[in-house]
């Protein structure tokens, strides 16, 4: 005679995200380090596996920029560059916007665009905005080659104390990125105008951020510019590489200050949404 099967008791994990940031998540980051890397490699090969220069895109978009800015704003305009050669007073300029823009763009559409994996496995979901912007790091770090050269050819070698100033500027920008993206990506979710809003915002932003001239065109007006956080960043980095003038740690200071409120403002928004995402997406 068989015996009757005897029931077993299963446990079911129930995974809530919490609505603040806390060392948890931390911990969560540093777990699943490994599927950071994972991404952040992906996002590389998907970029430029098909490409016929691969990672010189990289170097060709600020590059182009900065000749065509070079030409039109620099040439036929005339617009001043703090005593510095136009094209690198430009492409310094470019270096950071590029990377704050392209980051802001990608983490703003990170979820829309890895919505098959986010409805079906669980991770820490800020490990894709992390990822998007480290691509963008290496995309900067590509870039910052013709900055080199530019620089040799000029005859611009920078302090050693400007340099150890450029990590924190990075920082600075990342934070901006993240904060901004974070935000955006919390608020796309559920409305789909900010994938097509935001490329029009950031071509408005470029314009309101000194990269193809000086603040201190904007004369007395110059004050309002430094609300952009990343004007600090970029007035900062051409004084420490190109001795436009001394740096401004009041600047620096603020830039940051401002920043890091972005950031915890976008963190907050991501985790107090984060529990809607697989509903919505």
């Amino acid at each position: 005679m068989q015996s009757p099967a005897t029931a077993t008791d299963s446990q079911i994990t129930v995974i809530r995200p919490k609505k603040v940031f806390s060392f948890r998540d931390l911990r969560e980051l540093w777990v699943y380090r490994e599927l950071l890397f994972f991404f952040s490699w992906r996002d590389i090969k998907v970029r430029y596996k098909q490409t016929i220069i691969g990672v010189l895109w990289a170097i060709f978009q600020p590059l182009a920029t900065m000749v065509v800015f070079t030409v039109f704003f620099g040439k036929l305009v005339g617009v001043p560059s703090d005593n510095v050669p136009y094209p690198i007073f430009v492409y310094v300029g470019l270096l950071f916007w590029q990377f704050f823009a392209d980051s802001l763009g990608d983490t703003s559409n990170v979820l829309i665009s890895n919505q098959a994996i986010i409805t079906k496995v669980y991770f820490p979901r800020l490990i894709l905005p992390i990822s998007a912007v480290i691509t963008k790091l290496i995309d900067f770090g590509v870039a910052a080659i013709i900055l080199v050269g530019l620089m040799i050819y000029y005859g611009y070698m920078p302090h050693i104390s400007g340099l150890f100033i450029l990590p924190l500027l990075l920082v600075i920008t990342f934070m901006a990125a993240i904060g901004g993206g974070l935000f955006l990506a919390s608020i796309n979710v559920k409305y789909r105008d900010v994938r097509y809003a935001l490329p029009f915002f950031i071509q408005i932003l470029l314009f309101l951020t000194p990269v193809i001239y000086p603040a201190s065109i904007a004369g007395k007006y110059s004050w309002i510019l430094a609300f952009n956080p990343i004007m600090g960043v970029i007035q900062s980095a051409r004084a420490a590489l190109l001795g436009t003038a001394p740096l401004n740690w009041a600047l620096i200071g603020s830039s940051f200050l401002g920043t890091l409120i972005l950031f915890l403002f976008g963190i907050y928004m991501f985790k107090k949404t984060e529990r809607y995402f697989a509903d919505v997406i």
